[in-house]
Order: C-alpha cells, then sequence, then structure tokens
C-alpha cells in the first residue's frame, strides 16, 4: 500500500515552492526573447489592449512546453542544493534513506509535469500558435507605412507601387521615392518620383498622408487619334507635393486557416494524417513525373526526313552511324542540329529542375511534420532527463540559492539545445534520418542523468577537483612529495634503538629487489602481459618504508624530521600490468599500438622504481648516522 510520509510531503513541498517561481522566471525570460523577434510589430501601430493582452497570452502558452524542462532543471539543482548545504540530505542518508527514496515523491511529480507538457504539446499548443500566427499576420497588416522595405518594390497598399533606397527609422524620413499610381490602368501609370518623403496615417485612421518633396510627375495624355502611334505625357516639378491616399487601417483578423495549414498547428493525430496524405500525393507525382520523363525526354522526339530515309534504304542499314550523317551534312544544316540539340538539353533541365523542386518540397513538408510529430515527444521527456541531471547535481554540488544552480542550468540547457537544434536542422534537412536527428539529445542526457544520479547515490566524488587532479598526475607519472612537519605533541617516541636495524634491513630488501629484477632492463614484452598483476615483494617494502616513517615522524630532531621527506612515494602497481582484469592485459598486448604504449610507460616506470630504491639506501645511511647522534 502505497503511503504518504511527512518526509514525502517535505521533499515535495519545498521542490514545488521552488518550481512556481523558477517556471515564471524562465517563462519571462522566453516571452521576453520571444517579444523582441516582434517588436517592429507592435511599436506605433495603435493596437487595442485587448489585442495585446491576446498576443501575450498566446504566447505564453506557446513557450510552457519549452519553459518547463528548464524551470525542472532550475528547481531540482536547487532543492536538492539547499537540502546539501543544510546537511538534511546527509541527515536523511544518515537514517537509511538513499537518493533513490528520496527523489521518488519528486520522479511522480515530474511525469505529472510530463503529462502536463505532453497536454500543452499537442492539445493547447497547436490552438495557441494558430491563433498566435492569424494574429501577427493581422497586426502587420494594421500600419503598413512602417513596413516598407529598402531597395525594393511595395504593393501592400492598393493601386500603388512604392520603392524607397533609404528609411529613417528614428525621423520616418524616405529618400528616393519612387511611386507608381495604377489607379488609371497600367497603360496610363502616374509616375512620381521624389527626393524625399514622408507617409503618415491620418487621425481617422482611414486614409495614408503623402508627403513628397523635390520630385517630378510624369503621366500619360490620351492620344487624339485612334491611329497615332505616339501618346503624349505631361510632366511636373514640385518642389513640396501632398497626396491623400485611400487606406482602410481598420485591424481586421485574417483567416485562422492560413495558420492552421502549418506543421506547428496541427496535433499529432493531425500531423500523422498530413504525412500519409503528402506521401500519396508524392508518391502518385513522382508515378507520373517518371512516365513523363521515361515517355517524353528519353525518346526520339524528332522523325526522320524522306531524305535520311532513301539514304538509309541505300546504305547498309547495320553500318548506318547518326555521326557519320552528322558529319557529311553542311554547316548550316549542322548549327541547326546543334541548337535543336541545345534547346532542347535546356528544356530537359529546366523540366527537371522544376520537378526536383516540387518533389524536394514535398519531402521538406514531410520532413517537417515528422520532425514536429518527434518535437511533442522528446520536449516532455526532457523535464524528466533534466530532473535526473539536476537532482543529483543538486546533491553533489550541495550549493543552493540562484548562484552556482542557475550556472549550472544555464550551462547544460545551452549544451542541450545546441545538440537538440542540431538534430532539429539535420532531421528537418534530410541530412540525418528524422528519428534519429530528434532523438539525439535525449540519447544524450539520458546517460548522464543515469551516470549522475548513480554517482550521487553512491556518494562518489564527481565535481571534486582534486580527484581528476590526483587521477592526471597518476595517468602522467607525477606523484606527490612528503610533507612531514615537527609535531608539537608527542605521545610515543620513537625507538631508537630498534630502528637502525629495520633500516638495515629494508636497505637488504631494497638491494635484493634491484638484483633480482634487473629493473634497468627493458622487459620481455610477452611475458609481460602474462605476469602477476601484483608486486608483492615491491608492496613488501613500501609497506615496510611507510612504517618507518610513520614511527620517525613522531621524533623532536628537525634533521631526521628533513631527510624523512626525502624519502619517495612509491607507486606499488606503475611498473606491472595496467589492468586488473586478465583478458584486457591480454586484449591491450594483443591491440600493438596500445600495447607500446603500455610498454614504455611500464618501463619507465621501472627505471623510476630503481632509481627509488637506491635513494632509499641512500637515504637509510644518512638517517641512521643522524639516529647515532641522537643515542649518543
Amino acid at each position: 500500500m502505497l503511503r504518504i510520509k511527512k518526509l514525502d510531503i517535505f521533499i515535495v513541498k519545498s521542490f514545488f515552492m521552488l518550481f512556481i517561481g523558477t517556471f515564471f522566471i524562465c517563462l519571462f525570460i522566453f516571452m521576453m526573447q520571444f517579444l523582441w523577434r516582434y517588436v517592429d510589430e507592435l511599436v506605433g501601430k495603435g493596437l487595442e489592449m485587448s489585442v495585446m493582452a491576446q498576443f501575450f497570452f498566446y504566447s505564453a502558452l506557446t513557450l510552457v512546453p519549452v519553459s518547463l524542462p528548464l524551470a525542472v532543471l532550475l528547481a531540482s539543482l536547487i532543492t536538492f542544493g539547499n537540502f546539501g548545504e543544510r546537511y538534511e540530505l546527509l541527515a536523511m542518508k544518515a537514517a537509511g534513506i538513499s537518493l533513490l527514496k528520496i527523489m521518488r515523491p519528486l520522479v511522480f511529480f515530474v511525469c505529472g509535469l510530463v503529462g502536463v507538457s505532453f497536454y500543452f504539446q499537442n492539445v493547447v499548443g497547436p490552438i495557441a500558435q494558430a491563433k498566435l500566427g492569424t494574429l501577427i499576420l493581422s497586426m502587420k497588416q494594421k500600419s503598413p507605412e512602417l513596413d516598407i522595405p529598402e531597395g525594393v518594390f511595395y504593393s501592400e497598399i492598393p493601386d500603388y507601387n512604392l520603392k524607397i533606397a533609404k528609411k529613417d527609422r528614428k525621423t520616418g524620413m524616405l529618400y528616393d521615392v519612387l511611386i507608381y499610381n495604377l489607379k488609371d490602368g497600367f497603360e496610363n501609370a502616374h509616375i512620381i518620383y521624389a527626393d524625399s518623403g514622408r507617409l503618415e496615417m491620418t487621425a481617422d485612421k482611414q486614409h495614408l498622408w503623402l508627403h513628397l518633396y523635390s520630385g517630378d510627375l510624369f503621366e500619360n495624355l490620351k492620344a487624339q487619334s485612334m491611329k497615332s502611334q505616339n501618346v503624349p505625357y505631361r510632366r511636373e516639378s514640385f518642389r513640396e507635393k501632398h497626396t491623400i491616399i485611400e487606406f482602410n487601417s481598420d485591424f481586421n483578423m485574417v483567416d485562422g486557416d492560413i495558420m492552421g495549414k502549418q506543421s506547428s498547428a496541427k496535433d499529432m493525430a493531425q500531423l500523422q494524417s498530413s504525412i500519409d496524405s503528402m506521401k500519396v500525393v508524392g508518391d502518385s507525382i513522382g508515378r507520373q513525373y517518371y512516365r513523363e520523363i521515361a515517355e517524353g525526354n528519353f525518346r526520339a522526339s524528332y522523325g526522320l526526313t524522306k531524305e535520311d530515309t532513301i539514304k538509309m534504304e541505300k546504305a547498309d542499314l547495320y553500318a548506318y552511324n547518326v555521326d557519320s550523317l552528322y558529319n557529311v551534312a553542311p554547316l548550316t544544316q549542322k548549327q541547326k542540329v546543334i541548337s535543336a540539340a541545345l534547346s532542347r538539353a535546356e528544356n530537359m533541365a529546366s523540366d527537371l529542375t522544376f520537378k526536383s523542386y516540387t518533389m524536394e518540397s514535398n519531402d521538406y513538408s514531410i520532413r517537417k511534420h515528422k520532425t514536429e510529430w518527434h518535437k511533442k515527444i522528446t520536449i516532455s521527456l526532457s523535464c524528466l532527463l533534466f530532473f535526473f541531471i539536476g537532482a543529483p547535481l543538486g546533491g553533489i554540488i550541495r550549493k543552493g540559492g540562484l548562484g552556482m544552480p542557475v550556472i549550472v542550468s544555464v550551462l547544460v540547457f545551452i549544451i542541450y539545445y545546441i545538440i537538440d537544434n542540431t538534430g532539429y536542422k539535420m532531421a528537418r534537412d534530410g541530412k540525418w534520418i528524422v528519428w534519429m536527428g530528434m532523438w539525439t539529445s535525449s540519447a544524450v542526457l539520458a546517460p548522464l542523468g543515469i551516470f549522475l544520479t548513480y554517482k550521487s547515490n553512491k556518494d562518489s566524488v564527481v565535481l571534486n577537483a582534486d580527484a581528476y587532479i590526483n587521477w592526471f598526475k597518476k595517468v602522467a607519472g607525477i606523484r606527490s612529495v612528503r610533507h612531514i612537519f615537527k609535531k608539537e605533541v608527542i605521545i610515543n617516541d620513537p625507538d631508537y634503538e630498534r630502528i637502525p636495524g629495520d633500516l638495515e634491513q629494508l636497505t637488504e630488501d631494497c638491494k635484493a629487489y634491484i638484483a633480482q629484477n634487473q629493473l634497468t632492463k627493458a622487459p620481455n614484452y610477452f611475458k609481460l602481459w602474462m605476469s602477476g598483476e601484483k608486486d608483492d615483494e615491491v608492496v613488501a617494502i613500501n609497506d615496510k618504508l611507510e612504517a618507518l616513517v610513520e614511527e620517525m615522524s613522531n621524533t623532536k630532531s628537525a634533521s631526521l624530521i628533513g631527510l624523512l621527506n626525502n624519502y619517495p612515494m612509491i607507486p606499488v602497481s606503475a611498473h606491472v600490468r595496467p589492468f586488473h582484469i586478465y583478458w584486457l592485459n591480454l586484449a591491450a598486448g594483443v591491440i600493438f599500438p596500445i600495447g607500446l604504449f603500455f610498454y614504455f610507460r611500464i618501463w619507465a616506470f621501472r627505471i623510476r622504481l630503481a632509481k627509488d630504491m637506491e635513494r632509499i639506501i641512500k637515504n637509510n645511511e644518512q638517517v641512521q648516522f643522524i639516529i647515532q647522534k641522537i643515542n649518543k
């Protein structure tokens, strides 16, 4: 029977309060980023508050699924960081509660968030995306004078085509203005060119007020006679000209079906239906194109002339060669043949280009729908993945608040965003398989979450820099030195009567080991991988050395303390096989480049071990001399 404990309530309550705050913070950040993209459509349009409220409401709904994963990551990091910083996590583990049991109530809570995210992705999101798209298109129609681009013709104003070279957004001035007034038809167009101008909306929002400065007006006049080939025109130069243009700027919502056809405005069932329909259409179009190409482009389109037929009847049919006919043809006929072949090749290329564009466009639309289908699942599952990354990281870092957790969250989310966006673009452009591109980010985050959860549950050191530094030193052969200091309080003094005999025995052991193993010579490559993995003699020598150093560190003699620091720290396993598993050593020896690397590394450590033995022998003599002085 599932029972809700007070500890579970405490954990969920601590996480929930932080999650609410982080969620609205993340939603606000994403909304500011989204608003920055459409600031030009909002500023200076005179939009009503209801329209602005709809814009922010629909944009917030579309950004909820994106905000949830980051909010879960940040909230889990802060929650477990606070537990670690206040030693609450340590108290829970000391009571016999593992990290997985601590995370269990939050796992159920986050699974509920996964369902909420999927609901927004599949139900609320498509509706909000369609509403938001139609709203943005409608807002662009509110004040077209702000949308006039530079360097191209603008035809959004009825019966007018405008082109400007430069636009000053601060003052609203337009420079090098060219206007085509097509009210009387294309043949009777009024052409106006002005050095500068300004376009403003009238107070009643029903007309555009056009101010032009330093320009000319050209206008065609009707011909006096129907048979006349020349049409007179009128030219008017002006220093300043003002014109009223009828324009209805009432805010009208665009038909919602326009955005409803986009892949982002469809749920999973509609996406699958659209994919199936596009596949059927693509197959039918592809078969039709194949028949057209097979029956049209790759068969002879020109029949033989009567003269060619007579020539073929007189000549041997099997000796007939098109090149021979072309070689004996006159120059004019050769040019005609080449021109016809070139024209036919260009037509074929143009036709194939159009057909390939049609098929590629259909395939691109299919991939776009497939990526959107997978995206609804991957974004929802990212909430759970981010939780299994954030909660263990919080327990490892043990830092609460908005300092370190925010930095780590941003870094993890940036990595996720880069991987996810790269996979999405690769899948959308057809460079990767769709499911592979869309699930790449999840495939990267899932092992990371499992690894961090395992390490945090075992209280393993993951983010401790000293552990990685020591590992690097071990691989590179860099070892630490002794740092023995004179003790202020000594409980047991060293046995100066016994220690010289132990030092003498240690010296004999080192000499015997050097003579028996011949450390300076290159080891046998094949025997190296077959020998035992542990050198008991070196282990025994090292144990004796460490015991003597530990005992003599209780001395009051500063000279003896200095000599103790000269003893080397012996790595007892660096000069033998690298792996503890027998078959891994055999595999390393068989794979020659890897085995050769370890071979030279082991040889170098054997040489260093020989030097360490000699150093111990020499240092023993000096220590014995100091002890003799102490005994006197």
